[in-house]
């Protein structure tokens, strides 16, 4: 008997051995002092140990596929934070209203709604009796010029053999300047028309490249000049437009940092490139307009929080709502780490527009998990349950 309780308790061990042994791979804590003087039967072992800060072990392939985002932080409190609602749109220089040039009927469609569109490309063939028009000017102006440039050469020849007067030469040199102005303002014309070289119709095409976002023309329409048929944008070249109080735009300047938080949870830098001086009447409010890297989709809804650099700081540091997490009675927040990421205790402070406010516990520049960082949480809680 003694002997299969002894086999039993050296099972017991091995499972449990096993088990941590296991488990460590994921995480670790700092428990491992405390077993050992444990053992050791120290009797001055204090009553209660502090634990290191638990601990997850993630790769970065890992972390994209939970879809766990991180964001850098730094100090400045609710107070410096201005939280606005904003709107993703194409810059100046990034969408182009596509129109026709001439009067006619649409007879070839070469681009769709959604299409990608190079600079310069075709997108439309318009057929018009102003092109044929174009085109007859263009064609009697270069035979106008081509006559006067023949009727000079023959006064210069007649002039040098003392045969006809310098009146003569004169009023052909004025001849064929006029005619040359003639044919180029023509030829001008033409092309900016974008004539086809049949001369039948005009060509419709994109300054810019981008893709189709609208489309306002069908096959066979009448179209009148400068009818917007299409519309060209570059999602790569856009802004984005907030819209704050007149007291918010008094405290921010051009170079001002702001975070575009978007529908998906990530997080965009970007930066205040103006300010409008005046208010909108509907609205009583200025727009702040950001420059942001990267692509965006124009008409995107977004919010964004402008920090600022004058006004309103202090050393207190500001995380999403969703980035602090209950974990055993304590707050903590997942800051971001080599191997991973750890759970670190921090004291909360007040909280506006699903925003805490971290008034001891992390430090400017660190990188914390905000979109589902309840995921480490749960990884941690797994863990725990089974230490026990």
């Amino acid at each position: 008997m003694m002997m299969d309780k002894r086999l039993l308790g050296g099972g017991a061990a091995v499972a449990i051995v096993a088990a941590l042994g296991g488990y460590g791979i994921a995480r670790w804590t700092g428990n491992e002092p405390a077993a050992t003087e444990a053992a050791s039967g120290n009797a001055a072992a204090p009553a209660e140990v502090e634990k290191a800060p638990d601990t997850v072990a993630m790769t970065a392939q890992v972390v994209q596929q939970a879809g766990i985002a991180t964001e850098t932080i730094n100090p400045g409190g609710l107070g410096a934070e201005i939280v606005a609602q904003a709107t993703v749109s194409a810059s100046p220089q990034g969408e182009a209203i596509v129109t026709a040039r001439a009067a006619g009927a649409v007879t070839r469609l070469l681009k769709r709604l959604g299409d990608p569109v190079r600079a310069g490309e075709t997108l439309a063939v318009v057929e018009s009796r102003d092109a044929a028009q174009f085109a007859a000017d263009r064609t009697a102006a270069a035979a106008k010029l081509t006559l006067a440039q023949k009727a000079l050469a023959r006064e210069q020849y007649l002039f040098r053999q003392k045969v006809s007067a310098r009146v003569e030469l004169e009023q052909a040199e004025a001849e064929a300047a006029s005619a040359a102005a003639e044919a180029r303002r023509a030829s001008v014309a033409a092309g900016a028309a974008r004539v086809t070289s049949d001369g039948r119709g005009v060509l419709v095409s994109s300054p810019i490249s981008g893709r189709v976002t609208s489309e306002n023309v069908s096959l066979g329409a009448f179209v009148q000049p400068e009818t917007e048929l299409m519309r060209v944008a570059d999602a790569s070249k856009i802004q984005i437009e907030a819209s704050v109080g007149p007291t918010d735009a008094q405290r921010l300047s051009p170079g001002d940092r702001a975070i575009i938080e978007l529908p998906d949870g990530r997080t965009v830098e970007a930066k205040v490139r103006a300010v409008t001086p005046g208010l909108a009447n509907d609205t009583r409010s200025a727009t702040a307009v950001l420059d942001v890297p990267g692509t965006l989709q124009p008409g995107l809804a977004v919010r964004v929080r402008l920090l600022p650099s004058r006004g309103g700081t202090s050393n207190a540091i500001v995380v999403p709502e969703n980035a602090v997490q209950t974990l055993e009675g304590r707050d903590i927040v997942f800051v971001r780490t080599a191997q991973g990421f750890r759970a670190q205790n921090v004291t909360i402070g007040q909280r506006s527009s699903g925003r805490v406010e971290i008034l001891k516990g992390l430090v400017g520049g660190s990188q914390v998990a905000t979109k589902n960082a309840f995921l480490l949480k749960a990884e941690l809680g797994k863990g725990a349950g089974e230490e026990e």
